[in-house]
């Protein structure tokens, strides 16, 4: 019996050479909170919704923080059931076809990737304007120079293993989470900005007007993209202790915890311009400009510290999943073979580290030396990695009723929940891209190169495709199976 049982189990997880078990729930939970950086959300997003829902905006995030949790749901079926490291794609293989999964797994690559060199601009934006107040900015060269610090950094962090940079990212987005708190209770405290206008000048007060469900549900789109990343726990369900457990309930919560830090930044914005011209709507800089009505100079500085930190946790979080999903498509034989190596010592894919961590900090610094302002190389690149992840979210979510089927615990309310998320994230989607031709247009480049990618893959490795999808399976190592014959 005991060798039968043996015969069942695998010698060597296909994941073998990650370190396995080691992170705690705690750990898991800040980098999926650190993933979606709700401290740069908080400070941006409001005045983008508001846009389209005006006095709506709140009921815009409620909306998209519903539609979140849908999506933490559909990624639930997975994740108490198998740990992968290879986050969403690896899950899509369980359910659809590897077409979509391997659709999935270049969305993921996308949208880590784009949203780690996001992160390292955000960092490098609100640093700098801390370093220009004390007169060591830099200019150009200053903001190429903390960038590259930056990258390097997380690159060492990253590189030295998960449980190490999870404990530098919890230290970042606890500091982060708590100075926002602070500053948008401040600004609640302080009461509406009546007659003034960002700059402190008095202006005549015009309230904005009540908007229609259809500036509401405009409103949930963008709403929905800052979101993105709250499931990055998906791609460590290998390094951590009690995978089952902790990464649905990690992804939940940050759907959930990210939701109401919105649905509280949107009040504080929308209530502090509620007498100014354009309300919230108008203002590119809402937090600083309820700052500046009130005489709080010193208010923006803590701003830029959260944002700092937040960006800096998203960054870690994001090059972590980024090097996570490497290497399982490694494993997968997708990848080229180098990605699925681990160091000795750290037990971290060093090679997948090496290789992303430098383009992610590359990319961003090129376009900065040639010229291309902060803001704008920011709004792009977070464009394109909404874009990604929301794809990945829309193939997972229709995914998962397909694999409790063919496990055989299919339920309603699975069928249910998927029925109505994946037709609402087809329309974001679509609505996502649409609304940005430019984007529209790098994304049909970089498909059409994704589908090259999959041919070449299909006729040189068409066996690894049809198997695509490697998890954690359980060892004759990890379980101790008695002798039957042992009193």
């Amino acid at each position: 019996m005991r060798d039968e049982a043996r015969l069942r189990l695998r010698s060597r997880s296909p994941v073998e050479g990650l370190e396995r078990r080691r992170l705690g729930p705690l750990e898991v939970f800040a980098q999926s909170v650190s993933g979606a950086a709700p401290s740069a959300a908080m400070a941006a997003t409001p005045a983008i919704v508001a846009v389209s829902a005006g006095h709506g905006t709140v009921w815009s995030f409620a909306i998209a923080t519903v539609l979140a949790l849908l999506v933490a749901g559909c990624i639930a079926r997975f994740t108490r059931r198998m740990a992968a490291s290879g986050g969403l794609y690896s899950l899509t293989a369980k359910g659809l076809t590897p077409a979509a999964a391997y659709a999935s797994a270049l969305a993921s690559l996308l949208g880590y990737g784009l949203l780690a060199a996001g992160a390292l601009v955000g960092a490098t934006l609100y640093l700098q304007a801390l370093l220009d107040l004390w007169g060591a900015g830099g200019g150009r060269l200053g903001a190429a120079v903390v960038m590259a610090a930056v990258g390097l950094g997380t690159g060492v962090l990253v590189l030295r293993g998960a449980r190490l940079s999870a404990r530098v990212v919890l230290l970042a987005e606890s500091i982060s989470i708590t100075l926002m708190l602070v500053v948008f209770s401040l600004l609640l405290a302080g009461g509406p900005a009546s007659g003034t206008a960002g700059g402190g000048e008095p202006v005549e007060a015009t309230a904005m007007p009540p908007p229609g469900f259809g500036g509401i549900v405009a409103g949930v789109l963008p709403a929905l993209a800052a979101f993105i990343g709250f499931e990055i726990a998906t791609s460590l369900g290998t390094e951590v202790r009690k995978p089952f457990r902790s990464v649905p309930r990690a992804v939940g919560l940050t759907a959930a915890v990210a939701g109401v830090l919105y649905v509280f930044a949107a009040q504080v914005q929308v209530f502090g311009f509620s007498a100014t011209p354009g309300g919230l709507a108008g203002q590119a800089e809402p937090v600083v400009a309820l700052a500046a009505a009130k005489g709080w100079g010193w208010l923006p500085v803590l701003l830029d510290l959260g944002l700092v930190m937040s960006f800096v946790a998203c960054g870690l979080a994001t090059a972590t999943a980024l090097a996570r999903v490497l290497f399982s498509l490694s494993r997968d034989g997708v990848a080229p073979q180098a990605f699925g190596r681990t160091h000795r010592r750290f037990r971290t894919p060093h090679l997948a580290v090496l290789a992303s961590v430098p383009v992610t900090t590359g990319v961003p610094v090129v376009l900065l030396a040639v010229g291309v302002p902060l803001p704008t190389v920011l709004v792009t690149v977070l464009t394109l990695a909404a874009c990604g992840f929301l794809l990945a979210y829309l193939l997972v979510c229709a995914a998962a009723p397909v694999f409790l089927h063919r496990i055989g615990e299919l339920t309603w309310p699975a069928v249910a929940v998927s029925a109505v998320i994946v037709p609402i994230l087809l329309v974001v989607l679509v609505a996502f891209v649409v609304t940005r031709p430019l984007s529209g247009l790098l994304l049909a480049g970089l498909a059409v190169l994704g589908a090259a990618g999959y041919l070449v893959v299909r006729l040189k490795r068409p066996a690894a495709l049809a198997g695509i999808g490697v998890y954690d399976e359980t060892t004759t190592a990890d379980v101790l199976i008695p002798d039957r014959g042992a009193a």
